[in-house]
């Protein structure tokens, strides 16, 4: 990338409840010299975000449907940052943009049909320009995604490795994810016709295989919990990265779960997800259920400081087993804030492997985006 760039990052939708405690956590935690802006289209609430933040930080006044205006955000910035969702309606002339202009672009999307489209239109600009476009770098799907990688570094690259993540938490998601996901299940045919298309296109492994595997309700026999399958963008992250690195193995399977420790919060958990999803596919039942839980809104501090989560990883390969944990605090707002900021910064100042175009966090990353997790405060731990 050029080094004419006058920013190292802006930062789109800082006026949003995700954004600004993103805001806050770069203005505290930023290395010192960072040339950094928010960026958005109303500037009265820039200014107070920029005013509550009591920060050196530039104000960049650009709509999210305004080509024009993000080209010029875009071309000012080494990384822009997004948490303007939902992806699918608002975030894809931000993507265009980046790609087009060299820039790498993170957000915390978890909406597979927006990804297999940003991949089908504008990868291939990306790997001309140079530009690295990593999505999901929150919550969905950080932890999975560098737990698997930090779990197969420690088991024999040569051999098939079968490896399962098992999700717990407590904790409140977000307006943003909740009208994410239920605009995702009203969307499953477009979906499934999108991956589709991109299976069809996009470049496979040589000589080896990587997947996501699914199944059925049952008892973990290592971890003890009643295991519930998770229709989330997680497991398709972590097979496109187990495609891309070698590490993970000749023939890799991840299958992903949701861990209860009663059969009862299993079944309930099954009949609630079933319920939304047949809710959505009924246009007043998903509005009425949108209009409930506002976007831009989420707990107070204090209902975040109780929140946290753990994710399991159970790894065999060649005869040996091996677990590991990753844990942290609130998983839909004060961690994902932090794990997007640190991505971003990890992109803009780190050692990081050559890639280009559509790449997972841990093929952009890697090492360097884990050790930036585990300094700032997310576990990562061998049992």
């Amino acid at each position: 990338m050029s080094d004419d760039r006058d920013l190292d990052l802006v930062l789109f939708g800082a006026t949003g409840f995700t954004g600004g405690l993103t805001a806050e956590y770069l203005a505290a935690h930023a290395p010192a010299g960072l040339r950094w802006a928010i960026a958005g289209r109303n500037p009265d609430r820039l200014a107070s975000v920029r005013g509550r933040l009591g920060a050196d930080v530039e104000v960049l006044v650009a709509d999210a449907s305004d080509p024009v205006a993000l080209s010029d955000v875009a071309r000012r910035a080494r990384v822009v940052i997004s948490t303007v969702g939902p992806y699918l309606t608002h975030g894809g002339p931000l993507v265009a943009a980046c790609a087009e202009a060299g820039t790498d672009y993170v957000d915390l999307t978890g909406e597979p049909e927006f990804v297999d489209r940003m991949f089908l239109e504008h990868h291939q600009t990306a790997v001309r320009t140079g530009a690295r476009l990593v999505h999901a770098c929150g919550f969905d799907s950080v932890p999975h995604d560098l737990g698997a990688y930090f779990t197969v570094q420690q088991l024999p690259s040569d051999q098939p490795i079968t490896l399962r993540g098992v999700v717990r938490s407590g904790g409140t998601f977000s307006g943003g994810t909740f009208h994410s996901a239920l605009n995702q299940f009203a969307r499953a045919k477009e979906m499934r016709r999108t991956y589709a298309a991109r299976r069809r296109v996009e470049d496979r492994p040589e000589g080896r295989t990587s997947r996501s595997v699914g199944g059925k309700p049952h008892r973990d026999p290592v971890l003890g919990y009643w295991l519930l399958p998770l229709p989330t963008i997680d497991p398709i992250v972590v097979a496109r990265s187990g495609a891309a690195l070698p590490a993970y193995g000749p023939e890799f399977r991840y299958s992903h779960w949701a861990g209860t420790k009663t059969l009862r919060y299993a079944a309930g958990g099954a009949v609630g997800v079933g319920a939304l999803s047949l809710a959505a596919q009924v246009r007043p039942l998903r509005e009425l259920l949108l209009s409930r839980v506002p976007q831009g809104s989420g707990p107070d501090a204090a209902k975040r400081e109780k929140s946290w989560f753990t994710v399991d990883f159970v790894g065999e390969a060649g005869g040996q087993t091996v677990r590991t944990k990753v844990s942290g605090g609130d998983p839909g707002y004060t961690e994902t804030a932090k794990m997007l900021s640190e991505s971003a910064l990890c992109l803009a100042f780190d050692d990081n492997p050559p890639t280009a175009g559509q790449v997972t966090p841990a093929q952009a990353m890697g090492d360097a985006l884990l050790a930036r997790l585990q300094k700032a405060g997310i576990g990562f731990e061998t049992l």
